[in-house]
């Protein structure tokens, strides 16, 4: 039988070898960086706490997990937020995004009756059941449900991208990022973070259509004639 040998790559023998090799991994990591550091800069005067966020006619809620059916505890701290915007008058509408790609699987309708559950009338949510990816949401948020200014919710390692998306996809948005408890789940979401920034910018110079579009909603426009409605 022939023996099957694999020969180690060589590294540079001469200094000006290593020189360049030093250098050409110096630029791949600065490309890697790009696009994180794009994302950054695209939402870095976005980002707002509850107390001082914009009022704004409409709260994005991005998904994020169900249990057993029911909102995962960091897709719960961002609906509490979303819920809190609205008693204080902040926000009149929650459009909330997520995954309904299965029948046994719908963010959206779980995510309707937390809010509900928070005090957040389900006249003033709309849901948005194709919110497959960041990108998606946001893009449907605007062509779909005509959202042209909102307040994004979601945890601290994800806001920016979905603001820097958001605001390529034609959204004015603020960002607000709530707190979460530095677990596997926050370690992971922030390495994750800059794996996804490479295709978040990709998104943001190519715009493609989102996995589904389908036609024009008017869910919000409905929500926000409700509410000026009640004021009246």
């Amino acid at each position: 039988m022939r023996r099957v040998t694999f020969r180690r790559p060589r590294l540079p023998r001469t200094r000006r070898g290593q020189r360049r090799l030093v250098q050409a991994v110096m630029a791949g990591c600065v490309l890697a960086l790009l696009p994180a550091a794009w994302m950054y800069v695209a939402a870095d005067d976005r980002l707002r706490t509850p107390a001082d966020v914009p009022r704004t006619d409409v709260a994005v809620v991005f998904g994020a997990g169900l249990w057993d059916g029911e909102p995962s505890p960091y897709l719960a701290h961002r609906l509490d937020a979303a819920a809190s915007l609205y008693r204080a008058g902040r926000v009149e509408v929650v459009l909330v995004t997520g995954d309904n790609s299965r029948e046994d699987y719908d963010e959206p309708d779980a995510m309707r009756v937390y809010l509900t559950r928070h005090g957040v009338p389900d006249g003033r949510i709309v849901s948005d059941y194709a919110g497959f990816d960041t990108w998606d949401s946001c893009v449907r948020a605007k062509k779909i449900f005509g959202v042209d200014e909102a307040v994004l919710i979601s945890q601290g390692f994800h806001i920016r991208r979905a603001v820097a998306l958001c605001q390529a996809a034609g959204v004015e948005s603020y960002g607000v990022g709530v707190d979460a408890v530095h677990d596997a789940t926050w370690y992971y979401g922030g390495a994750r973070e800059i794996l996804a920034a490479g295709k978040a910018a990709l998104d943001a110079v190519f715009r493609p259509d989102p996995r589904f579009l389908g036609p024009r909603e008017p869910g919000v426009e409905r929500a926000l004639a409700t509410a000026e409605e009640t004021l009246e």
